[in-house]
């Protein structure tokens, strides 16, 4: 039989095995997770940047984007009292394919300040070794 100390050494070593090999879908979560943390910040334009192809599109169409995402967060604001704080759900993420393009469905909880929490799917590419909402 193992030794207390010894079960520990074999735990912390499958851990730590584990977390070395850090999957693809988790940085797509966690590049997710970043963005929305930007939005809660206040900072739409960095959220906006986190968006594909969002370089590429006319200044017109991106102000309107733009628009729309400020309009988003007066929202959270007046039916939540705002965004507090941004977490990867416990849902993993999980690679999918959307009309041959292959993308990372990521799930996050939006927490807001009146202590409710919402779970959204934000899919993911990978654009040029980043991570951008899609």
């Amino acid at each position: 039989m193992m030794k207390p100390k010894g079960i520990l050494f074999l735990l912390s070593v499958i851990l730590l095995t584990a977390c070395s090999d850090v999957t693809r879908e988790w940085k797509a979560a966690t590049a997710a997770q970043k963005y929305y943390e930007q939005l809660a910040k206040g900072d739409t334009g960095l959220f906006l940047q986190g968006k594909t192809g969002v370089d590429s599109l006319p200044a017109g169409y991106r102000q309107q984007l733009l628009k729309a995402i400020q309009q988003y967060q007066t929202d959270m604001q007046q039916k939540h009292g705002g965004l507090h704080g941004v977490r990867i759900s416990d849902n993993l993420p999980e690679a999918d394919t959307l009309l041959g393009q292959p993308f990372v469905k990521t799930f996050l909880v939006l927490c807001y300040n009146d202590s409710t929490e919402e779970e959204i799917v934000v899919p993911m590419v990978e654009e040029n070794e980043d991570w951008r909402m899609k």
